[in-house]
């Protein structure tokens, strides 16, 4: 008995192997079951957000850094042996950075030479919370000015009861730096206020400045 091949060909027997649909001919079960692990995705990130909080007023302010302005500006004065003021300021007035630094060809010798200024700088945090820096130096008062900023100009001044200070000033976005010159009997010292308060702000750490004396310099 012969035994005959199985048929092949377009008469063969079996269904056709199924083609896949185009995109554009998916039903709204195909579109579900594609998007259910995204829409799961999605579900899982709102509630993990949901267990966080938010500020709309941005991060909150965190603790103030403490800084020893007496310890430190009794340091610089022993130190750099130009006169250095502790500032009398009011209550709700807190100091929080400070440091020492210098000016090369900063200031102008008795023979004319330049040579290297020294200078003393504290920060301060007004009760606004808006900061403002001292800086106190035996540089000349162009050279201070420009090492806070190079681009300042002159453009007036204010009298701060009986003290001229000298108003520098910039662009839009540049602070204004104050400065005086105060003479005593330990020398001449060079005074730079900087920083983000107001006027009333300057004039109060100008004030609480310029009218205390010298510390004394302890000898080393």
């Amino acid at each position: 008995m012969t035994t005959q091949p199985p048929p092949s060909g377009p008469d063969a027997a079996g269904p056709p192997p199924k083609v896949e649909k185009p995109r554009l001919l998916q039903d709204g079960r195909d579109m579900f079951w594609s998007m259910a692990p995204i829409v799961l995705a999605c579900i899982a990130l709102a509630g993990v957000l949901g267990m966080c909080s938010f500020q709309a007023s941005g991060p909150g302010r965190g603790p103030v850094p403490t800084y020893d302005a007496p310890a430190a500006l009794q340091a610089d004065a022993d130190a750099l042996k130009i006169p250095i003021r502790l500032p009398a300021l009011p209550e709700g007035w807190q100091s929080n950075s400070g440091g020492r630094g210098s000016i090369e060809d900063g200031r102008t010798d008795p023979s004319g030479n330049l040579t290297r200024a020294v200078t003393s700088r504290v920060g301060y945090l007004a009760p606004s919370g808006m900061y403002l820096s001292l800086t106190q130096s035996n540089a000349d008062e162009d050279k201070l000015v420009g090492s806070i900023n190079t681009d300042l100009v002159p453009t007036g001044a204010q009298d701060v009861h009986g003290v001229k200070w000298v108003v520098y000033e910039g662009g839009e976005d540049a602070e204004p730096v104050w400065t005086t010159r105060l003479a005593g009997p330990g020398g001449a010292v060079q005074l730079a206020i900087t920083g983000a308060g107001g006027t009333d702000e300057y004039r109060t750490l100008a004030a609480a400045t310029q009218t205390q004396r010298p510390l004394p310099v302890t000898s080393q």
